[in-house]
């Protein structure tokens, strides 16, 4: 991820205990979802640095229907926020409701929260339009010294936009995930070297490479991580991934063949300069010792 600026970090270590201590008391008074949106906008720009009145508006209408907070930069909305009350616990029905929202309005990037559980999505415009969790946090158990801590926190703000690291850090998690990890365990040149590490560890017994693939996909890896749509993404790219490098490697191998193999026409030029004064000196000699058999039969 882009490095946070001190001055961000700095904001996060002074700023995040004190809201720490208003979720509390907000959640003890059991406050209501209207008063948890006025915190939240406070957070917004105590926390997260954007402008409270040029930046946040309650007034970004979908569909006649007005959106808890919608982070505007530019005349472009950057996040929708779907706020429920402190001490509403967050369920799933909440989320598609605010990915309903983002999509009438093309809106890629959702927060749900009730100011403690923060859940950042990212929309797929797909048909049926789907959504991916990138990230989820505890605001209260949040530590602002710490650099994990400070990340996820980075994703959601103004100077986190600017660096696009909320793109930055899905991309990541589209990487560095079960499913891939898992699809790549059961690629063939992983598979091989497991081959050849037993063979290693148990000299003489002959293991063949179907049953590694068996016992790896049936004993060692989950179920759901190599079957479901996910899964299937995974294992399509992983094949692609894997493809390439194959094409690539098959390209490298032609063109140093090429290199090794010139054309005839080019030989002198691929002979040392030592080698060539010989072959000329050569050449020359047998034309005198011609020449002079020839002057002698005459």
């Amino acid at each position: 991820m882009s490095r946070i600026p001190k001055k961000v970090v700095d904001r996060f270590v002074t700023s995040i205990p004190k809201f720490q201590k208003v979720l509390k008391v907000a959640k003890d008074r059991d406050i209501n979802e209207s008063d948890t949106v006025e915190i939240l906008t406070d957070i917004l720009e105590t926390v997260f640095g954007y402008d409270k009145y040029l930046e946040l508006t309650s007034e970004y209408a979908i569909r006649g229907r007005y959106c808890d907070i919608a982070v505007k930069i530019d005349d472009k909305v950057q996040f929708i926020m779907e706020a429920k009350a402190v001490g509403i616990d967050l369920k799933e029905n909440h989320i598609r409701q605010a990915v309903d929202y983002a999509a009438n309005h093309g809106v890629q990037w959702v927060i749900l929260t009730n100011g403690l559980a923060w859940r950042l999505y990212r929309l797929r415009f797909e048909k049926p339009i789907n959504y991916d969790l990138v990230h989820s946090f505890d605001f209260s158990a949040i530590n602002p010294r710490k650099e994990k801590d400070q990340e996820c926190l980075f994703l959601i703000s103004r100077e986190g936009l600017d660096k696009d690291a909320r793109e930055e850090f899905y991309g990541k998690v589209q990487i560095v995930n079960r499913f891939i990890i898992g699809n790549l365990i059961l690629a063939e040149p992983v598979l091989k070297l497991i081959k050849r590490e037993l063979r290693k560890l148990s000299e003489g017994i002959k293991v063949e490479f179907q049953e590694i693939e068996q016992i790896v996909r049936s004993e060692v890896i989950r179920r759901n991580l190599v079957e479901g749509e996910d899964a299937e993404k995974a294992q399509a790219r992983v094949a692609r991934f894997y493809k390439k490098a194959s094409t690539s490697r098959r390209q490298k191998r032609l063109r140093r063949r090429e290199e090794e193999s010139p054309a005839s026409s080019d030989h002198k030029q691929s002979i040392s300069l030592s080698d060539r004064l010989l072959e000329e000196s050569n050449d020359s000699s047998q034309s005198t010792t011609q020449q002079n058999n020839s002057s002698d039969r005459k």
